[in-house]
């Protein structure tokens, strides 16, 4: 059975003010936003915080304005950590969660031979940067294989981390092509047993569900600000343990600001994860993501890891019930990305529809996704993702678009 994390009609629990965040969310006003895995929409005090600095950046000079606002940028690191518990020194600013994530890969010295564990269901751009170590240095990429219900297989995911005893274990919380959750905390309680380094994509759960840090047992974890925490894009950020630093792990090109030039032929690196940031910061958007997560923490996230993925099992009941429609999210328990296929339509024909409907969408493509699409034998579909301030009234107005659009 599936756990969507809902009461038995899917209705999403009324635990929060949902009139009072629509209120705070302007772009309520315009369209039916159920993008959020893409960009999620921001909020009011996230779009002042970032215009006041620009303001600032305007009047009296950018240098001066960082510097005029040091404290409130060092909240940036104070709030992501109390987000996902651990300390501001583990928190690394990065300009998305793929910068991170390449980031923290350059950091471990891969050699020939060496292994690279992971899942069947993980970011394109992760994928990708796999196969460019394996070209580059010859690693092995090794895939754990998934359960019937759908999600990997953990027990086999541990056997082949002993067998095979990866530099690195690698696996994606959320996929973006997909409403599957991954077991992170089971994955990481093997990978703690064994001693192995692992790292995890938590770019779509920062801001749909409760993230623990400790409790995943992660050494590396990298997320975006700009999806469900509802922050600016061009932001993300970038967990290092302690573990990971006191080990001296460092990114391939460390500059200025991660570390010191302490004499003609040596630098050392900062102790804390600022060894992963590089000098130049977007001041502006710093402090979008400070208000971000403020925001976040202050809603509070078990009640919007309630109801985001109520609403998005509402969807799914609501979309099963049409014909021509097949909602691909597999797994025994499901998030608040909605995808599925629709006979009958192309894609990009299907999404302008959408669009000309004020309703915001997302498509996914085969080759983001190649095992997971080959495996459901889809090319594309359309992904629906709402979040904690939209309402049951537009998940039955998108449901009965997409019936109107199958129907024709």
């Amino acid at each position: 059975m599936r756990d969507n994390s809902s009461t038995s009609d899917h209705s999403p629990e009324p635990l929060l003010d949902v009139a009072a965040l629509r209120a705070d969310t302007p772009g309520c006003e315009r369209v039916v936003h159920f993008n959020n895995a893409g960009c999620g929409l921001l909020a009011a005090p996230v779009l002042s915080a970032m215009l006041g600095h620009l303001n600032l950046e305007a009047h009296i000079g950018g240098y001066e304005a960082s510097a005029a606002r040091a404290e409130q940028v060092r909240g940036f690191y104070t709030e992501i950590a109390a987000l996902i518990n651990c300390t501001p020194g583990n928190i690394a600013f990065a300009g998305s969660a793929t910068h991170a994530y390449s980031t923290a890969l350059s950091s471990i010295p891969f050699e020939a031979g060496d292994v690279i564990l992971t899942t069947r269901n993980d970011f394109i751009s992760n994928q990708i940067a796999f196969l460019s170590l394996r070209k580059r240095y010859g690693v092995q990429i090794v895939h754990a294989p998934d359960t019937p219900e759908g999600g990997v297989d953990v027990d086999a995911m541990a056997a082949l981390m002993r067998s095979h005893r990866p530099r690195l274990v690698s696996a994606t919380h959320i996929p973006t092509n997909s409403g599957l959750i991954q077991p992170v905390a089971e994955i990481g309680r093997h990978c703690r047993e064994l001693d192995l380094l692992y790292l995890v994509d938590a770019c779509q759960s920062v801001g749909q569900y409760p993230v623990d840090v400790a409790e995943i047992g992660c050494d590396l974890l990298t997320a975006t600000c700009r999806k469900f925490l509802r922050g600016p894009r061009g932001t993300g950020f970038l967990y290092v343990s302690d573990r990971v630093l006191r080990a001296g792990y460092e990114p391939l090109f460390i500059d200025m600001h991660g570390s010191r030039w302490v004499e003609p032929g040596r630098y050392q690196p900062v102790e804390s994860a600022a060894r992963f940031e590089e000098w130049e910061f977007p001041y502006a958007s710093v402090l979008g993501c400070a208000a971000a997560a403020r925001y976040a923490r202050e809603v509070g996230v078990d009640a919007i890891a309630r109801r985001t993925p109520a609403l998005a099992a509402r969807l799914r009941d609501r979309l099963d019930a049409i014909p021509g429609v097949r909602t691909l999210d597999r797994g025994p328990k499901l998030g608040a990305l909605v995808t599925f296929e629709i006979e009958g339509w192309q894609a990009q024909p299907f999404k302008a529809a959408m669009d000309a409907r004020g309703i915001n969408s997302a498509l996914s493509f085969r080759e983001f996704a190649q095992f997971d699409f080959g495996d459901k034998d889809v090319d594309w579909c359309l992904r629906l993702s709402p979040h904690y301030y939209n309402t049951d009234e537009e998940v039955d107005l998108v449901a009965a678009a997409v019936a109107e659009l199958a129907g024709r």
